[in-house]
C-alpha cells in the first residue's frame, strides 16, 4: 500500500467529520466564486438601468442583503472548518500515535538495542504535529482551492475567453515550477526531521546522564556535543528554507505575472475597442479569486511536504517487523510445572560472534539453578532466551516439553518473573510500581508483597507512605530500596519460573541475608535461575553451572565444585579473599 493510501486510511473512522469539513469547504468556495458574478451583474446590468428605473433599487438592496447573508453563512462555515476540521486532525493524530506506540510495544529487545529513545520520542511527538496539520488542512485546502480555481477559470472564460486563454499560457509553467521544487523541499524536510530526532536523542541522553557529566566535570563537553548537533539542524533548516524561499518567491512572481498579463492584454483590447472596461474590472476581480486559491495550493504543497515527511518516518517504524512474534498456531502456556530444557542452543547478537554456543542444559521443575562465571560469559543472555526477549539462532528451548516458540509470548512471559541487576522504576508512586507486577492486585496484596521483600517498614517512613513518588527511574530511592521494590513486584507476580539476575547486588549484607530467606520461601516449588557474582549467595542452590565464553565449563553442587578444584573453586576462593 502506498504512503498516500495508508494516510487516507486514517480518515475512515472519522468520515463523518471529513464529510462535514469538505461540505463546508465546498460551500465556501461556491460563495467565493459567486461574488464576482454578482459584481458583474450589478455593475454591467443593474446600475446602468437604475437611472431610468427606480424600482430596480429594491433589487439592488435585495442582492446586497443576499450577499450579506451569504458572508454570514461563510463565516459560520469557516468556524466549522477551523474547529471541527482541527478536531479531525487531532483525532487522526491520536490514532496515529496510538498505532506507533502499540507497534513499538511489540518490537523486540534487539530494536531497542539499536534505536535511541530520543529518536523514538521525536517520531511519536514532533513528527506527528505536521501530520495533524496535513490531515486537517489538506482535504479542505485542495477542495476549496481546486473548486475556486476551476470555477473562477470557467467564469473568466465566459466573461472574456481571450484573457482566460492568456492566463492559461502561464499556468503550466507555474505548475512545472511547483513540481520541480517540491522534490527538493521533500528531501530537505526529511533531513530536518532527522536532525530534530538527533537533537531530541542528545537531549534525552544528556539529561539522563546529567549526574555523570557533573561528576566528571564534563558539562562543557556536553554543550559542545549539543552545539554540533544544533549546527547540523541549522544547516538542514537552511537548505529547507532556501528551497521554500525559491518556492514562495517564484509563486509571488507568477501571481504578479497573472495581473500584469491581464492588464497588458486587456488594455490592448480596450485600446482596440474590442473589450468593455467593465468586463476588465470583472475579470480583475476573478483574478483575485483565481490567485488566492493558487497561493493556498502553494501553502498546501509546503504543508504536504512537511506532513508526508513526518508520515514517511512514521511508516518507517510501522514497517519494522518484530523479530520475535507468535507463530500462527501458537497456544497459551498453561499449568506450568517449570521443567526447562536447552538443547544445542546457539545465540549471537548479530555481530557474528556467538555469545552462547551449543548449550545443553536441563533444569528440573522446582529446582534452583545458579549461573556463575566471568562477566560476558552469557549468563544473562541465556536467561533472556527463556522468555524470548531474544531468539536463539539454532537449537530448542522447551518448558514442560513444549518449545517456547510454539506458545504465545504473552502467556510465556506471564509465567516468567525477572528481577534484574539494572532496576527500572516508573516515575509514579511506590504503590503503582509494586502493583506493576500484577495490575489488578489489591492494596493489601501490594503491602503483603512489600513485607515479604522487607521494604514495608521503610515505605511507611516515606513522606507519603505508599503514595510517595519515586521520581524519574526511581531516583528518590536508594539503590537498595529500588532493588527491594522490584523484588516486591516479583513477589506480587508470583510466577512459576523465577530469574534473579544479581537481584541482591545493591543490598547490604544484613538486608541481603533477610531477603535471601524470602527468596528461599518464594522459590519453593518453583524453577529458579539465579545469576550471581557474589558466590556466597548461591551455595545452597540445587545445582551450580559455571558459564564462560566457551560454554558450560562445570556443573554440580557447591561442595562438588569446590572439591573438583576447577574454575568455580578459583572464583569462590577469590571472592572469599575479597
Amino acid at each position: 500500500m502506498s504512503k498516500v493510501k495508508r494516510f487516507l486510511a486514517y480518515y475512515k473512522p472519522h468520515k463523518g467529520l471529513l464529510i462535514l469539513d469538505l461540505s463546508c469547504a465546498f460551500l465556501v468556495a461556491a460563495i467565493d466564486v459567486a461574488y464576482p458574478l454578482l459584481t458583474q451583474y450589478i455593475l454591467r446590468t443593474l446600475l446602468p438601468r437604475m437611472a431610468v428605473d427606480s424600482a430596480l433599487m429594491r433589487v439592488f438592496i435585495s442582492l446586497i442583503a443576499v450577499a450579506f447573508g451569504a458572508y454570514v453563512v461563510r463565516a459560520l462555515l469557516l468556524y466549522i472548518i477551523n474547529y471541527w476540521g482541527h478536531l479531525l486532525g487531532v483525532r487522526m493524530e491520536a490514532d496515529i500515535r496510538r498505532d506507533i506506540f502499540s507497534h513499538i510495544q511489540e518490537l523486540s529487545f534487539s530494536f531497542y538495542d539499536k534505536v535511541r529513545t530520543g529518536k523514538l520520542m521525536s517520531r511519536a511527538t514532533t513528527d506527528l504535529f505536521d501530520i495533524t496539520e496535513l490531515a486537517h488542512h489538506g482535504p479542505e485546502d485542495v477542495l476549496i482551492s481546486g473548486t475556486t480555481v476551476i470555477g473562477a477559470f470557467i467564469a473568466m472564460s465566459f466573461v472574456e475567453w481571450r484573457l482566460a486563454l492568456a492566463l492559461l499560457c502561464i499556468v503550466p509553467v507555474a505548475i512545472y515550477y511547483v513540481i520541480k521544487l517540491r522534490v527538493y523541499m521533500r528531501k530537505a524536510s526529511l533531513k530536518v526531521k532527522e536532525r530534530v530526532a538527533e537533537i531530541n536523542a542528545d537531549i534525552e541522553s544528556s539529561i539522563s546522564g546529567a549526574r555523570v557529566a557533573k561528576a566528571f566535570t564534563n558539562e562543557d563537553h556536553e554543550r559542545d556535543k549539543f552545539d554540533q548537533g544544533n549546527a547540523r539542524f541549522v544547516h538542514a533548516k537552511d537548505s529547507f528554507y532556501r528551497y521554500m524561499a525559491y518556492f514562495n518567491s517564484g509563486m509571488e512572481f507568477f501571481v504578479a505575472m497573472f495581473n500584469l498579463v491581464v492588464l497588458a492584454f486587456g488594455g490592448y483590447l480596450i485600446y482596440k475597442s474590442s473589450l468593455d472596461p467593465i468586463l476588465l474590472v470583472t475579470f480583475t476581480l476573478y483574478i483575485a479569486a483565481f490567485i488566492q486559491p493558487l497561493k493556498r495550493l502553494a501553502a498546501f504543497a509546503e504543508l504536504y511536504i512537511l506532513g508526508m515527511a513526518g508520515f514517511t518516518r512514521f511508516c518507517e517504524i510501522m514497517d519494522i517487523e518484530p523479530e520475535i512474534k507468535d507463530r500462527p498456531n501458537a497456544k497459551d502456556l498453561e499449568c506450568v510445572s517449570g521443567d526447562i530444557c536447552f538443547t544445542d542452543v546457539t545465540f549471537s547478537y548479530g555481530n557474528g560472534r556467538s555469545v552462547l554456543s551449543h548449550i545443553n542444559l536441563d533444569i528440573p521443575a522446582g529446582k534452583t539453578l545458579a549461573l556463575v562465571g566471568p562477566s560476558g560469559g552469557g549468563k544473562t543472555t541465556l536467561c533472556h532466551l527463556i522468555p524470548r526477549f531474544y531468539e536463539q539462532r539454532s537449537g530448542e528451548i522447551t518448558i514442560d516439553g513444549v518449545d517456547t516458540r510454539d506458545v504465545t509470548l504473552r502467556s510465556l512471559r506471564r509465567n516468567v518473573g525477572i528481577v534484574q541487576q539494572d532496576v527500572f522504576l516508573f516515575a509514579s508512586s511506590v504503590m503503582e510500581n509494586i502493583r506493576y507486577g500484577r495490575i489488578d492486585a489489591t492494596d493489601e496484596e501490594v503491602v503483603e508483597s512489600a513485607k515479604r521483600a522487607h521494604i514495608h517498614e521503610e515505605i511507611l517512613q516515606f513522606p507519603d507512605g505508599y503514595d510517595t513518588q519515586v521520581g524519574e527511574r526511581g531516583l528518590m530511592l536508594s539503590g537498595g530500596q529500588k532493588q527491594r521494590v522490584s523484588i516486591a513486584r516479583l513477589f506480587l507476580k508470583n510466577p512459576p519460573i523465577l530469574i534473579l539476575d544479581e537481584a541482591t547486588s545493591a543490598l547490604d549484607t544484613m538486608t541481603e541475608h533477610d531477603i535471601q530467606h524470602s527468596f528461599e520461601e518464594l522459590s519453593k516449588g518453583r524453577t529458579t535461575l539465579v545469576i550471581a557474582h557474589r558466590l556466597s549467595t548461591v551455595k545452597h542452590a540445587d545445582e551450580i553451572v559455571v558459564l564462560d565464553e566457551h560454554g558450560i565449563r562445570e556443573r554440580g553442587t557447591h561442595e562438588e565444585l569446590l572439591q573438583s578444584g576447577g574454575l568455580y573453586a578459583q572464583l569462590y576462593n577469590a571472592s572469599m579473599i575479597d
